[in-house]
C-alpha cells in the first residue's frame, strides 16, 4: 500500500506525525516516534512571550535605566515556566535533526506582528524543514473588532512568509467569522498550508477556594467532528496542504480526516496517553482499512468525502443541520436501562 503524502512540499512516507507537545524534549522519545512510524517531528511552540521576556531581561541587564522595565517583566510567565528558552529551543532542533532522518517542523506561537517573528529565520537556520505558525489569540477587548484581529493575524503570517524560505503552515482556530475567507487570505500572503485546529485551554474555577485553576484536558475523538466539517469545506477551495490535529486516536479517525481532505494527520493526546507505540497501531489500522476497501493508495482516498461535488455546500450543510435536530428522539426508559 502506497501511504506516501505530500505535505507542505515535503514528500512523507505516510501522513502520521506527532503534533506539537513536550514529547520532543527527550531525544530518546523522538527516536522512538520515528521507529514507531512517524513521518515527521513537529516541535512544540516557541512562544512570543518567551522571546519578548528574554529581550526585556537582556535590556534590564545592560541598560542603566533597566528598572523602568520592572513592571513590564511581570506581565510575562516566569522563566522556569518554559522547559526550553529561545536559544535552547534552537539547539534542540539541531539535536533532533542529528537524531532522526525524517523532517523536523519548528513551531512559533503568537498573535501580534513584531520583532519576535525574526525567530522564524533562526528556526530555519537551525535546520527545520518547515515551520508551523500557531496563531493563538483570545480576544477580550470589546473595542477590538474581528476584522482587526484577522488583519493582525494575516500581517503576522505575511511577515513570517517573507522572512523564511522553508514552507510555512499556519495553525488556526475555528472561530473566525468566515473561515474560508480568512484561510484564503492566509494562503494569498504566502502560507503553504493550514493546521486545523489549535485547542483553547479553558481555565476552571474552584468555587470553595475562589481560585482560577489551569486544567489541561487531553483531546477526545468527539472533537474530530468539527475538524472533519471544516476539512470537507476547505479542501476543495484551497491550493495548499491541510493537516488535522485534535481528536485523532485511531486509524478510523485518521482515515475519516484523510477522506475529508487532510494531507497530514497529527496525533498528540493519544501519544501522551499511550506512548509512541500508538503510532504503529494507528498506521496499521489505516493500512488495513485502505486495503479492505481496495484503495490503490492514500491519495486515492484523500478528499473523496469533501464538498467538491456539492453544488451548494451551504444549503447542504444547513439541510443536514435541520435533519439532525428534527430527527433526534429521546431514548425510552427501556433503552436507558
Amino acid at each position: 500500500m502506497d501511504l506516501t503524502t505530500n505535505y507542505l512540499g515535503l514528500k512523507l512516507k505516510n501522513p502520521l506525525m506527532p503534533g506539537a507537545s513536550p514529547l520532543v524534549d527527550d531525544l530518546d522519545t523522538v527516536r522512538r516516534l520515528e521507529d514507531a512510524g512517524a513521518s515527521a517531528i513537529v516541535m512544540h511552540s516557541l512562544f512570543e512571550e518567551q522571546i519578548v521576556r528574554e529581550e526585556v531581561t537582556t535590556y534590564r541587564n545592560t541598560e542603566s535605566h533597566a528598572q523602568s522595565f520592572a513592571e513590564a517583566a511581570s506581565f510575562f510567565p516566569p522563566r522556569d515556566a518554559f522547559v526550553l528558552g529561545p536559544e535552547d529551543y534552537l539547539e534542540q532542533i539541531v539535536r533532533i535533526k542529528g537524531a532522526v532522518s525524517i523532517p523536523v517542523i519548528g513551531s512559533l506561537n503568537g498573535n501580534t506582528p513584531g520583532g519576535w517573528l525574526r525567530y522564524a529565520r533562526d528556526i530555519q537556520h537551525a535546520g527545520a524543514d518547515a515551520l508551523e505558525l500557531n496563531i493563538y489569540a483570545l480576544p477580550s477587548d470589546p473595542e477590538v473588532s474581528g476584522a482587526t484581529l484577522e488583519n493582525h493575524a494575516v500581517e503576522a503570517v505575511e511577515a513570517v512568509c517573507q522572512t523564511v524560505t522553508i514552507p510555512v503552515a499556519v495553525k488556526i482556530s475555528p472561530f473566525f467569522t468566515s473561515l474560508p475567507h480568512f484561510a484564503r487570505r492566509v494562503e494569498r500572503v504566502g502560507a503553504d498550508g493550514l493546521v486545523i485546529f489549535n485547542r483553547f485551554y479553558e481555565p476552571d474555577i474552584d468555587p470553595d477556594e475562589l481560585e482560577v485553576r489551569r486544567v489541561l484536558v487531553l483531546s477526545h475523538p468527539a472533537e474530530l467532528l468539527l475538524r472533519l466539517n471544516w476539512l470537507a469545506v476547505l479542501s476543495p477551495v484551497l491550493r495548499g496542504s491541510l493537516a488535522v490535529t485534535g481528536g485523532i486516536h485511531t486509524g478510523h479517525d485518521a482515515i475519516r480526516a484523510i477522506m475529508a481532505g487532510a494531507h497530514a494527520v497529527q496525533m498528540t493526546s493519544a501519544l501522551l496517553k499511550h506512548g509512541p507505540a500508538r503510532l504503529t497501531q494507528v498506521l496499521r489500522e489505516l493500512t488495513e482499512h485502505l486495503e479492505k476497501h481496495e484503495y490503490a493508495s492514500l491519495d486515492a482516498a484523500r478528499g473523496c468525502m469533501n464538498l467538491a461535488f456539492c453544488p451548494e455546500p451551504e444549503a447542504y450543510l444547513r439541510a443536514n443541520y435541520i435533519l439532525m435536530l428534527q430527527g433526534y428522539r429521546p431514548r425510552t426508559a427501556s433503552e436507558r436501562s
